[in-house]
Formats: structure tokens, C-alpha cells, sequence
């Protein structure tokens, strides 16, 4: 047994997976492309055109919308297509609670009520049923995300969205490329949100854009990340109350770069997910998250298991993700609790006049994924998702090496 334990590379063995999965991805064309940009002098992006007008255009093409709006970051991309929907103060908007904070903290932003709705246990999406529950007169937007890059049930969600006469925002930060029955994940809802963050599947280092086909949402999301400023009008003109949210034409230069290899690299990230779904599903305690619910084309911004702890001697799930990451496996515990348990809804401190006094977030449970945080949910990163086959079988190896030596 000891023999077995000294194996694992916790305790000084050999690593399963010895390689590195770099991210992000660039060559020497991306370094001219910004360096064209760099020597030119015009690096800001005052009047919203050049490249990242350019940029706009084809990401809107991409994901088959009318139109596209960069901004400085995903969270700003949700803050602007939520107040461009007309939210009042005190309207309520339904998220759910595992995921980022910034899906319900620009929800605080807007002087408006998140609601959380649990997630379903074979997606970690939103659970459409669930969000039907929680509709009152007061709900004005639904936020699902389309987590890991899982695409939601849209279907359901847009469905329960014209009965009810809401609005639908896609957080799609996790799911540049990804499709729900053809469709491209953010083109199905009213608007769709990205993020283009550092470690996101597509990225500048930071920044974000919305996508719409709805006119009056894209002038007024123009107008908002323009300082207010309306097609047309003069330079010190301000109607809507916005600031500077653009982003910059260094930015766009690489994003340009990027976007071309993101569909080979989500058709990378699909495959070896399908294949890495059918080596965990084999072993037993190890259960990867299901597929088969209108996804096309899944970007796996994280690959997601369930882990079952009584088939591992009991091993708690922090001290398995350590072993796991020791082997090789880029791999961790995921949020460590839901959103409304972290302090700021907790306390309330929300510095919003518009919450009314009688929201309490300290009652609020949602089962399925308080048992994702606390014991069942283990993340691999989606740069690992760009290896290859062999990779993706060294995984599996990993996770075996820890269930028999701890199971020894």
C-alpha cells in the first residue's frame, strides 16, 4: 500500500501528465498586427471605427447578430445591454448562482433585485423549471449563462421569456464559438454578452462586446460605452447617461488575430471533450457532465466532472484536486461557495438606494449547487482542452493512479 502511495507525485512520484498547456496561443502575425498599430500613433479609439469597428463587424458576422458592441470587459458588456433593456430601480432579474460574480454584482449596479435560481445537476446551467418558479411581477430580465461553455436550454428559457414578456440576456462569457442547435451561443436571447478576459477562449488580455439584432439595443448600447454621445450628434453632445467603455485599437488588432483561429480551436476543445467524457464516465466515482441537451458545438471553457468521494476512500474533494493538480492535470475545486453566500449578500452592501429593505439573501438555498461547490464539482482549465488525444488519456490514467492508490 505504502509503495503504491509513494507513486503519486503528491508524495515525490512522477508526474501522470508532465507538459505544459500554454494560453494564450499567438505567433508572429499577431506581434505585426499589433506593432502595425503601435507605429501608426492612433492606439485609442475615439470615434468607435478602424479596427475595432472592423473587429465588431466580424465577431457580429461570427455569431450570425445584426450587430456588435466592444467595451472594456465582459462585466461592462452585461451592465450595458441590462440597462439598455430598460430596467427600472427595484426590478428583479433572475441569475444564477453559480457562476461569476459580476452576472449578479451589475445586477446591484442597476439598483435591481437578483434572484437566484438553482442550476440542473447534469449542467450546472440555469434549470428551466426553477427559473418559471421564480418569476413575480417585479422580474424584468432573465440572465442565464452558458456555463463551461454548455449551452442552456435556450429553447425552455426564451420560451418562459415570451409568456412572461422578459427580456434575455445571454451571459456567454464562457462560450465564444459555442452553438445551441446551430445557433451561435449570445445570438439566441436579446442580447449576448462575452468577456474577453485572459483566460477566456477568445481574448485581448481584457475587454468584452454584445452582440443584438434589436436596433433600439444596439443605439442605446452605442451610446452608453460613447459617454452618452448619439449617432450624429456633436462630440460634446451627451443624451444617455454613459461613460468610456471603449476599448482601444490595439485590442482590437489582436482580437481580429485571435478570431480566426477560434473556430478550429472550439472544434478542438469539442473533441477531445467527447472524448474525454467517455474515459471519466468509466470510472467509477467520476462523472462528467452530461451532453445531449441542444448543444452543437460545446467550447469547454472548463471541463467539468462530479466527483464522488465514497468511491475514493473518502477523500476529501480539496485534498483529490490537490493530488489531481500534482499529477499534471491543470485542474481545482471551482467556486467554493454560491454567489449568495459570499459577504456582499450576505452584509448587503450593496450602496444601492433601490433594494428594498425586506431582501435577505442569509435564507436563501439553492441544493444543487450548494453540493456543486461543496462537494461534488472539479474544473480542468479550457487551455487544456487545445492538447491532444494523449493528453486527454493521461487525464483519465491521473485520476486512476489516485482511486487505486487511495483505494489500496
Amino acid at each position: 500500500m505504502e509503495d503504491i502511495k509513494q507513486q503519486l507525485a503528491i508524495n515525490g512520484g512522477e508526474k501522470t501528465l508532465n507538459k505544459k498547456f500554454p494560453w494564450p496561443i499567438f505567433d508572429q502575425t499577431d506581434l505585426e498586427a499589433i506593432g502595425e498599430v503601435a507605429k501608426s500613433g492612433a492606439w485609442g479609439n475615439p470615434d468607435c471605427a478602424g479596427l475595432v469597428e472592423q473587429f465588431e463587424r466580424e465577431y457580429a458576422d461570427y455569431c450570425g447578430s445584426k450587430y456588435a458592441i466592444t467595451c472594456v470587459n465582459g462585466s461592462v458588456a452585461l451592465r450595458l445591454a441590462l440597462i439598455a433593456c430598460g430596467v427600472k430601480p427595484g426590478d428583479e432579474v433572475i441569475v444564477p448562482p453559480y457562476t461569476f460574480i459580476a452576472t449578479a454584482s451589475i445586477v446591484l449596479e442597476a439598483n435591481c433585485v437578483p434572484v437566484f435560481v438553482d442550476i440542473h445537476p447534469e449542467t450546472y446551467n440555469m434549470d428551466p423549471d426553477e427559473i418559471e418558479k421564480a418569476i413575480t411581477p417585479k422580474t424584468k430580465v432573465i440572465i442565464p449563462v452558458h456555463f463551461a461553455g454548455q449551452a442552456c436550454d435556450m429553447d425552455a428559457i426564451m420560451e418562459i421569456a415570451q409568456k412572461h414578456h422578459l427580456r434575455v440576456i445571454e451571459d456567454a462569457a464562457h462560450a465564444h464559438g459555442g452553438e445551441y442547435k446551430g445557433k451561435k451561443l449570445g445570438s439566441i436571447g436579446d442580447a449576448g454578452c462575452f468577456s474577453f478576459q485572459s483566460s477566456k477562449n477568445l481574448t485581448s488580455g481584457e475587454g468584452g462586446i454584445v452582440v443584438t439584432d434589436d436596433e433600439k439595443l444596439y443605439n442605446m448600447m452605442n451610446s452608453l460605452r460613447n459617454v452618452g454621445r448619439v449617432k450624429d450628434g456633436m462630440w460634446y453632445e451627451h443624451h444617455n447617461p454613459g461613460c468610456n467603455y471603449r476599448i482601444t485599437q490595439l485590442q482590437a488588432a489582436l482580437l481580429l488575430k485571435q478570431l480566426s483561429r477560434l473556430e478550429d480551436q472550439t472544434q478542438r476543445r469539442d473533441e477531445n471533450g467527447r472524448y474525454l467524457n467517455s474515459l471519466l464516465e468509466k470510472i467509477d466515482g467520476i462523472q462528467p457532465l452530461t451532453r445531449g441537451h441542444g448543444e452543437t458545438l460545446h467550447t469547454y471553457h472548463l471541463y467539468i466532472f462530479k466527483y464522488d468521494k465514497s468511491k475514493f476512500n473518502n477523500l476529501s474533494k480539496r485534498e483529490f484536486t490537490d493530488m489531481l493538480a500534482a499529477e499534471g492535470v491543470p485542474s481545482f475545486m471551482g467556486y467554493p461557495q454560491p454567489l449568495y453566500k459570499q459577504p456582499l449578500f450576505q452584509k448587503k452592501n450593496f450602496m444601492c438606494y433601490a433594494i428594498p429593505e425586506e431582501v435577505d439573501y442569509t435564507e436563501v438555498c439553492c441544493p444543487e449547487t450548494e453540493k456543486a461547490c461543496y462537494e461534488d464539482a472539479v474544473w480542468i482549465m479550457q487551455n487544456t482542452m487545445l492538447g491532444t488525444k494523449e493528453d486527454m488519456d493521461l487525464i483519465a490514467l491521473a485520476i486512476r493512479k489516485i482511486q487505486e492508490a487511495v483505494n489500496d
